[in-house]
Protein backbone atom coordinates (compact mmCIF):
# COMPACT_ATOMS: atom_id res chain seq x y z
CA UNK A 1 0.00 0.00 0.00
CA UNK A 2 1.54 2.86 -1.27
CA UNK A 3 1.86 5.85 2.00
CA UNK A 4 3.06 9.27 1.72
CA UNK A 5 3.28 12.63 4.46
CA UNK A 6 2.44 15.60 3.39
CA UNK A 7 2.86 19.22 5.23
CA UNK A 8 -0.66 19.04 6.20
CA UNK A 9 -1.22 15.40 6.94
CA UNK A 10 -1.14 11.94 5.45
CA UNK A 11 -2.35 10.01 3.02
CA UNK A 12 -2.69 5.73 1.86
CA UNK A 13 -3.65 4.42 -1.56
CA UNK A 14 -6.11 1.73 -0.81
CA UNK A 15 -6.75 1.00 -4.36
CA UNK A 16 -4.71 2.12 -8.14
CA UNK A 17 -6.83 0.91 -11.04
CA UNK A 18 -7.16 2.07 -14.26
CA UNK A 19 -10.55 3.64 -14.05
CA UNK A 20 -10.32 4.76 -10.91
CA UNK A 21 -7.74 5.49 -7.57
CA UNK A 22 -8.76 5.50 -4.04
CA UNK A 23 -7.24 6.88 -0.86
CA UNK A 24 -7.67 7.36 2.79
CA UNK A 25 -6.78 11.19 3.69
CA UNK A 26 -6.68 12.41 7.19
CA UNK A 27 -5.45 16.14 7.88
CA UNK A 28 -3.77 17.56 10.85
CA UNK A 29 -5.86 19.82 13.02
CA UNK A 30 -4.77 23.04 11.62
CA UNK A 31 -3.90 21.74 7.88
CA UNK A 32 -5.54 22.35 4.32
CA UNK A 33 -4.18 20.79 1.27
CA UNK A 34 -3.73 23.50 -1.54
CA UNK A 35 -6.11 25.21 -3.32
CA UNK A 36 -6.34 23.38 -6.60
CA UNK A 37 -7.75 21.32 -9.59
CA UNK A 38 -7.35 18.64 -11.87
CA UNK A 39 -7.33 18.50 -15.33
CA UNK A 40 -7.89 14.52 -15.92
CA UNK A 41 -9.85 13.64 -13.09
CA UNK A 42 -12.91 14.14 -10.81
CA UNK A 43 -12.85 13.08 -7.29
CA UNK A 44 -15.69 12.42 -4.59
CA UNK A 45 -14.90 13.08 -1.15
CA UNK A 46 -16.70 11.15 2.05
CA UNK A 47 -15.74 12.18 5.33
CA UNK A 48 -15.07 9.08 7.46
CA UNK A 49 -14.04 11.25 10.35
CA UNK A 50 -13.73 14.69 12.31
CA UNK A 51 -14.94 17.70 10.58
CA UNK A 52 -13.32 19.96 7.49
CA UNK A 53 -14.24 23.33 5.69
CA UNK A 54 -14.37 22.65 2.05
CA UNK A 55 -14.32 24.81 -0.31
CA UNK A 56 -15.40 24.37 -3.81
CA UNK A 57 -15.26 27.28 -6.43
CA UNK A 58 -16.36 29.97 -4.32
CA UNK A 59 -18.59 28.08 -1.87
CA UNK A 60 -17.13 27.43 1.42
CA UNK A 61 -18.70 25.16 4.08
CA UNK A 62 -18.22 23.00 6.75
CA UNK A 63 -18.53 18.88 6.19
CA UNK A 64 -19.61 15.89 9.14
CA UNK A 65 -18.70 12.80 9.08
CA UNK A 66 -20.96 10.85 7.00
CA UNK A 67 -21.32 13.83 4.35
CA UNK A 68 -20.30 13.48 1.04
CA UNK A 69 -19.02 16.20 -1.51
CA UNK A 70 -18.72 15.96 -5.37
CA UNK A 71 -15.89 17.45 -7.01
CA UNK A 72 -15.79 17.47 -10.71
CA UNK A 73 -13.12 17.68 -13.39
CA UNK A 74 -11.38 21.29 -13.40
CA UNK A 75 -13.13 22.65 -10.29
CA UNK A 76 -11.01 24.23 -7.46
CA UNK A 77 -10.95 22.77 -4.21
CA UNK A 78 -9.36 22.73 -1.14
CA UNK A 79 -10.24 21.16 2.80
CA UNK A 80 -9.12 22.91 6.10
CA UNK A 81 -9.06 21.39 9.77
CA UNK A 82 -10.03 23.95 12.01
CA UNK A 83 -11.00 21.18 14.35
CA UNK A 84 -9.12 20.24 17.52
CA UNK A 85 -8.90 16.43 15.45
CA UNK A 86 -7.89 14.83 12.67
CA UNK A 87 -9.93 15.09 9.77
CA UNK A 88 -10.26 11.71 7.71
CA UNK A 89 -11.85 11.49 4.38
CA UNK A 90 -12.33 8.78 1.32
CA UNK A 91 -11.33 10.09 -1.74
CA UNK A 92 -12.40 8.02 -4.86
CA UNK A 93 -10.66 9.21 -8.12
CA UNK A 94 -12.11 8.90 -11.60
CA UNK A 95 -10.98 9.87 -14.71
CA UNK A 96 -7.97 9.12 -17.41
CA UNK A 97 -5.27 9.86 -15.34
CA UNK A 98 -4.23 9.60 -11.88
CA UNK A 99 -0.82 11.01 -11.20
CA UNK A 100 0.05 13.43 -8.51
CA UNK A 101 1.53 15.68 -10.98
CA UNK A 102 -2.19 16.29 -11.97
CA UNK A 103 -1.88 18.67 -9.41
CA UNK A 104 -2.31 22.59 -10.60
CA UNK A 105 -1.80 24.65 -7.31
CA UNK A 106 -3.56 27.84 -7.08
CA UNK A 107 -2.58 29.23 -3.60
CA UNK A 108 -0.25 26.90 -1.12
CA UNK A 109 0.42 27.51 2.25
CA UNK A 110 3.15 25.51 1.75
CA UNK A 111 5.20 26.88 -1.32
CA UNK A 112 4.54 23.76 -3.23
CA UNK A 113 4.50 24.46 -6.98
Amino acid sequence: MEYDVRPWGEYWVLEDAKTHKVKKISVNPGGRLSLQYHCHRAEVWTIVSGAGTITINDEVKDYQTGEVVQIPLKTRHRIENTGKEPVVFIEVQYGTYFGEDDIVRIEDDYNRK
